[in-house]
């Protein structure tokens, strides 16, 4: 009798254990995003926060897209920077998404059809994601950020794009890729040819040189680099051009370097920055 008691007390505690691993790990949902701008499917991370799994939600929600750097995939913001995205979903109210860049440098390439990212992202992606889930479909209520190669790409996306992303960030950004010394890395010659052969292309493609173009108060932008960091000096450089076309936005260099744990803590930042606008 005590045995069959021990027997039905264990088989409901398990029961219970599975059901909350399953509500937890259901916050993160992994997807294919149909896509014809690039080699299709997209492999897609969401995470949800917490109140959107309830029944009875019908609550629409802001939402952040958070892109990688070179090197990494759609997984690289769960396993390698912040494990506890979900956390940070139900903390904040928001969805974030994570997609696979495919070390794109979120551009349309000029040299490979098939890797045309930014216009992915903008004519696919966001339109996928606002179908699929209960977004605030509007660019007041959503906001891109990256690390490195995303820092870049948040910049350049939403820059280029203010009517789909109205907030913007970058942490420790390669926003000027335009230097010599970085002429054949992270694989962008690849991506829009090399610089002794198509330098003007080099300027284009950067997002310092977009700023220019920006009317003060159009994006609402945040940025931060390690001191440490290699790119801490492209930073400055894009800090001193938003300042000398007067162009709002929130700069911060603190101690660190271009690592997962200077990201980590650069996160908290952001969707601290994008909450307040979110709820203005």
């Amino acid at each position: 009798m005590k045995l069959r008691l021990f027997a039905i007390l264990f088989a409901v505690l398990l029961t219970g254990f599975v059901a909350s691993s399953n509500a937890q790990t259901a916050q993160v949902d992994t997807i294919n995003v149909p896509a014809t701008y690039i080699e299709s499917p997209m492999r897609c991370s969401i995470i949800l926060p917490e109140k959107y799994l309830e029944e009875d939600d019908s609550t629409r929600y802001p939402v952040v897209y958070l892109i990688h750097g070179y090197d990494g995939d759609y997984s690289s913001w769960l396993k390698l920077t912040e494990p506890q995205l979900d956390s940070l979903a139900t903390e904040y109210n928001m969805i974030f998404v994570c997609p696979d860049g495919r070390d794109s440098w979120y551009w349309d390439s000029p040299v490979i059809p098939e890797l045309q990212m930014e216009s992915f992202i903008t004519k696919e992606l966001v339109p996928y994601i606002d179908k699929t889930y209960r977004t605030i479909p509007v660019a007041e209520k959503r906001a891109i950020t990256g690390f490195s190669m995303g820092g870049h790409g948040s910049l350049w996306l939403a820059m280029r794009h203010p009517d789909l992303f109205k907030s913007c960030g970058s942490m420790s950004g390669g926003v000027n890729i335009n230097k010599p010394k970085w002429a054949k890395s992270w694989k962008m010659a690849t991506r829009i040819g090399t610089q002794e052969e198509y330098p003007q292309r080099w300027v284009d493609y950067t997002v310092i040189t977009l700023v220019p173009n920006l009317n003060p108060g159009e994006l609402n932008i945040v940025v931060d680099c390690g001191v440490d960091d290699f790119f801490i000096g492209v930073n400055r450089e894009l800090h001193e051009e938003l300042l000398k076309y007067k162009i709002p936005h929130d700069y911060t260099e603190r101690p660190g370097r271009h690592t997962h744990p200077y990201w980590r803590n650069s996160l908290r930042h952001h969707l601290l920055y994008f909450h307040e606008i979110f709820n203005k």
